[in-house]
């Protein structure tokens, strides 16, 4: 017995190698992260999202600086908010939890419905009527999500499920529960690991501002630790229709096309702000046009198709490249995939080369080639 036992492991053990490979942010991080032996990870094998260089951004800056993005988009359901829903899930599991709930512009009641379900729970996700992009309602829908469509925005959305997760056995999973900025907070632990330091600027999308409360948590814990010797500047962006933190006060009707970062109150204000000032860093507006003009240079430039949202970190980039420091190393993140939002790809395309009723023949296709 012990030698068929053996002859087998040894038959299985290449497969099994091929297929363990990166752990997952909780395995790879779990000294950094407020797990123990008896927390049951609930994982999609998230993070070890790629850091790749964007040379023709960098050259509309000059100034012989290295331009990088972190795509987080290719995390499992296409979007950052995979690095805190897999630690929120994995602690609500741990505590017993049956249900989770939370608001939404789409990507995390994407995360939380693909999370909750890997992790046996049922999901319930409030969001917008009529202002989540429908690849991110099909994702909530098909992991089996209780989606509940408010006649309100997400800020409206967002005191509702805090009063429902204080008055009932459900577990909040929005950014102001805390181990989702603590899961958020690995994408800095990546950048030090693939740069070998911090850069000098992390360009970052700003809607709820939990992401650049992360990112910040995450250089100060790995500066303490000696992982990295500078801290970044962090440079917030967002759309100037919704832009609450840079104008300083709350916006009742935020409107943007953005609709990721489409938030009025966000729920990390706060903490953002002082990740900004000690860092001092900046946050600053940008227009819907300059978000779908770097949505555009991404694409057709550098082969990333990211959702608008994600371009606002490379068009605030571009807004304020004169205040850039010579040979700087920067990071843009992208936050999200472009698939997230198909309808404004093909609103914006401004692409005038798609041409439609030809000939099924040889001789029709060659002509529209110029052939």
């Amino acid at each position: 017995m012990t030698l068929e036992l053996s002859y087998q492991s040894k038959l299985l053990s290449p497969y099994q190698s091929k297929l363990q490979g990166w752990p997952g942010l909780i395995e790879a991080y779990r000294s950094y992260l407020p797990v123990t032996e008896e927390t049951p990870v609930v994982s999609l094998k998230e993070g070890n999202t790629p850091l790749i260089p964007v040379p023709a951004i960098a050259d509309k800056i000059g100034r012989q600086v290295e331009v990088f993005v972190k795509y987080d988009g290719l995390n499992p359901t296409g979007s950052f908010k995979d690095r805190g829903m897999t630690l929120a899930i994995s602690k609500a599991k741990e505590a017993g939890a049956k249900a989770v709930i939370c608001a939404s512009t789409g990507n995390t009641s994407a995360a939380a419905a693909a999370y909750a379900l890997r992790g046996g729970m049922r999901a319930f996700v409030l969001i917008p009527d009529g202002y989540v992009a429908l690849g991110k309602l099909a994702q909530a829908l098909l992991y089996g999500a209780e989606v509940l469509a408010i006649k309100g925005n997400f800020d409206q959305a967002l005191q509702i499920v805090k009063d429902v997760a204080k008055k009932y056995p459900v577990t909040l999973v929005n950014s102001v529960n805390p181990y989702r900025l603590e899961g958020q907070k690995t994408g800095a632990f990546e950048l030090v690991d693939t740069l070998g330091d911090a850069p000098d600027w992390l360009c970052i999308p700003v809607g709820n501002a939990g992401n650049i409360t992360a990112y910040w948590m995450g250089f100060c814990q790995y500066h303490k630790s000696k992982k990295c010797d500078r801290l970044p500047k962090m440079m917030g962006f967002q759309a100037a229709g919704a832009a609450p933190i840079v104008k300083g006060y709350p916006i009742a009707h935020p409107e943007t096309v953005a609709s990721a970062i489409r938030i009025g109150n966000p729920a990390s204000w706060k903490k953002a702000i002082e990740a900004q000032k000690a860092s001092q860093g900046s946050f600053t507006a940008v227009t819907d046009e300059e978000i779908l003009e770097a949505y555009r240079l991404l694409a057709s430039n550098e082969g990333i198709f990211c959702e608008p949202a994600s371009a606002a970190s490379v068009a605030g980039l571009l807004k304020i490249k004169d205040q850039v420091p010579r040979g700087a190393k920067i990071v843009c993140v992208l936050t999200g995939h472009g698939l997230k939002d198909p309808d404004v790809a093909i609103k914006h395309s401004h692409n005038d080369h798609f041409s439609q009723g030809i000939e099924p023949t040889t001789e029709a296709v060659a002509k529209i080639m110029g052939l």
